[in-house]
């Protein structure tokens, strides 16, 4: 016999006590309730049913004190309520609040449509523990924003590639991703953001292949057990504990990929596993006659400003900051998270209200997609202004000024001075724009300079998804090319691109592969590539050993020359009558003369001190023939840093090389240059090898 008590409302889920725990979840129309006790995660059917009636409620939840169970109890309730509100007690029920799940070896997700019964098949929660984060062993680093450098990677599929330096039982888990750290902190890595960790349903994706991203969330509170090692739930947390204070040792920050936006329940026909039957109308956007209002592409869309909802996301997060220590969040589709009732967008929107207020997040890093799937762009009103937006116009102009688009030097120079023409009316604080050119969502680097059209048909679905304005270009050959010119200009155009990123003022994030040219044979959404087309590749030839190298290098730079590239505050445009501070001036091939009409493809800009000397100048050449720029007076003489014109290794030397021209310099077709004065030289960005 089960002994019960009422229990308390509070907290929500399964939290231990001193002789058994206490289950509370939220259900406000909900009329009746069974808690469900199994065996093990396989068990087909539950060893106790506690039934919960109207004194186990207390407001719009439902609680209950269970004697005698503890850590490792499997659970899952069954919720009585009126149909047409979407109640369904055939079907038993994740806890949203579970800390552990498990069950997967009979999951089926099928069995979640339809009126049927998915007892003998469905998921259970685990009790955990809620110990913190031991931050007096591992502390965070606290990286300020102007020295962060982000690295977005998948936190199975960088150590699935053949050749990955990782012991075979070990890959695709965290464990193993642990043994990389040092290589990314070499790199010149400060922050790794992972793609989804919380817990998702690989049987969303399409026919014979399965969700690889891991946008697909079942739970927002447990980590996905496809990056463990081994099958036992409850050594979750602890694998995730140990990653993150293996990366706080080598003084790496860790930010988390959250999928608030939408859940892997789908519409209104999709199947019923956790939220949906505790309160359908609570958590999703429906309209009047109870279809779900859906812009996040997924079929439902989350109503995040709720207070039962907004309660469960901070919940959520204080799960991940303070119980297991991550030190970020990326949020999806994170302009979905700030519309109100029938999607309309809000002025202040409660969930970032209350994030900014909570002092429990008050030292993490939060960042976003400023957009969602229903139209809504809030780049530069996004309503919480400590949060960093992706800036998706910096990566669209970035690539057309480079493909060689007419119209895109106004918008390059925009970019490259710190978007003041987005942000100048806002209360801009350092973090503010996240800058990508690639992230997992689209093409690689590599791929973007070798493929005109996607080519997504081992996605499954006719090469009707993935975006089709990409704003790529193959440099005269779709996909590999064996020819020495081909090959030199896509050289040239990655790190064309890759020094825009980051020499521009801002938060660079670098995907995953693009610093060993890694493609993905022109696959721009690869969801479900979990294969040697999502996976990062090991196996490098001298091009991509040359392309790491570059860019370790570049990264240095830009950390030896913060002061110029990526001050605290903006550089002011051009010279006051007697300026106090240091400036930053445009030129075209012509000192002086920036050219922004629509045939325009080349542009110059230049950094002076307070007494006018040039410290910095940097010339772009999208045009497909060489144009000769005039260079500034510096008065301790020029030495070229960065020339992509070079071959490798030249193009961005170990030791500056010797003096420059001092008053011309020829760049190249498709190429950049960046001179920095002699007395403001990095000595070496790389020791000497010998």
């Amino acid at each position: 016999m089960t002994l019960t008590w009422l229990g308390r409302p509070g907290p929500l889920g399964a939290e231990v006590g001193e002789d058994g725990v206490n289950f509370a979840v939220v259900a406000p129309q909900a009329t009746r309730m069974e808690l469900l006790l199994f065996d093990h995660g396989g068990s087909p059917a539950p060893s106790r049913i506690v039934p919960l009636g109207p004194a186990h409620r207390s407001g719009d939840v439902w609680h209950v004190f269970v004697k005698g169970v503890g850590v490792g109890c499997r659970y899952g309730y069954r919720v009585h309520g009126p149909r047409e509100m979407g109640f369904n007690p055939a079907k038993v029920l994740l806890d949203p609040c579970a800390r552990g799940v498990d069950g997967w070896q009979v999951y089926e997700r099928q069995a979640g449509r339809g009126q049927g019964s998915n007892l003998h098949c469905c998921l259970k929660g685990v009790v955990t523990e809620r110990h913190p984060f031991d931050f007096m062993a591992a502390p965070r680093p606290r990286r300020p924003w102007r020295d962060t450098v982000i690295y977005e990677l998948h936190p199975g599929g960088f150590t699935r590639g053949q050749g990955a330096p990782v012991p075979q039982e070990e890959k695709g888990t965290l464990l193993g991703l642990r043994r990389l750290l040092s290589r990314l902190k070499s790199l010149g890595v400060t922050t790794v953001e992972l793609l989804p960790l919380q817990c998702f349903d690989p049987g969303s994706g399409p026919a014979g292949l399965h969700n690889y991203w891991g946008y697909a969330p079942i739970n927002w509170f447990s980590l996905h057990p496809g990056y463990l090692m081994g099958q036992d739930p409850l050594q979750a947390r602890q694998q995730m504990r140990a990653f993150v204070a293996a990366c706080h040792r080598e003084n790496l920050e860790v930010v988390v990929d959250v999928v608030y936006n939408h859940t892997a329940e789908e519409g209104g026909d999709g199947p019923t596993v956790s939220w949906r039957g505790f309160g359908e109308r609570l958590y999703y956007f429906c309209d009047s006659s109870g279809r779900y209002q859906d812009v996040s592409g997924c079929g439902n869309s989350i109503a995040a400003h709720r207070p039962h909802v907004q309660h469960l996301i901070l919940e959520s997060l204080r799960c991940w900051a303070v119980e297991l220590g991550v030190d970020g969040f990326r949020f999806d589709l994170a302009a979905a998270l700030t519309r109100g009732d029938n999607l309309a967008p809000l002025k202040e929107a409660p969930l970032f209200t209350a994030m900014a207020a909570d002092p429990l997040l008050a030292d993490l890093k939060l960042m976003g997609e400023p957009w969602d799937c229903g139209g809504l762009y809030r780049l530069v009103d996004f309503p919480a202004q400590d949060f960093g937006v992706w800036n998706g116009r910096l990566r669209d102009d970035m690539r057309r000024f480079w493909k060689g688009d007419q119209n895109t030097c106004w918008n390059m120079r925009q970019r490259l001075s710190g978007n003041r023409d987005l942000f100048a009316a806002a209360n801009v604080q350092p973090g503010r724009s996240i800058h990508f050119v690639t992230a997992h969502d689209g093409f690689t680097l590599q791929d973007l300079v070798s493929y005109n059209v996607k080519h997504n048909l081992a996605n499954g679905e006719g090469n009707r998804d993935g975006e089709n304005h990409n704003n790529s270009w193959n440099c005269g050959v779709e996909g590999p090319s064996s020819d020495p010119r081909i090959q030199a200009l896509r050289c040239r155009q990655v790190r064309n691109l890759t020094a825009s990123l980051l020499l521009a003022p801002g938060v660079p994030l670098l995907w995953m592969g693009d610093e060993v040219n890694r493609s993905q044979g022109g696959n721009n959404n690869s969801w479900c590539q979990d294969n040697s087309i999502g996976w990062m590749t090991w196996n490098h030839g001298p091009a991509e050993q040359a392309m790491e190298r570059y860019v370790r290098r570049l990264l240095r730079l830009r950390a030896a020359l913060g002061s110029w590239l990526n001050p605290a505050t903006l550089i002011q445009e051009q010279a006051a009558a007697k300026p106090l501070q240091p400036y930053r001036k445009w030129h075209g091939p012509r000192l002086n003369r920036p050219d922004y009409g629509p045939w325009s493809h080349a542009l110059a800009w230049s950094i002076h001190t307070a007494t006018g000397d040039a410290v910095l100048w940097c010339g772009l050449n999208a045009f497909h023939k060489a144009i000769q720029f005039d260079l500034p007076c510096c008065r301790s003489g020029w030495r070229r840093l960065v020339d992509t014109a070079l071959t490798a290794g030249d193009d961005l030397p170990r030791s500056p090389t010797g003096p420059a021209p001092r008053d011309q310099v020829r760049l190249e077709a498709h190429s950049l240059a960046l001179m920095v004065a002699s007395r403001h030289c990095p000595a070496a960005l790389e020791p000497d090898p010998g």
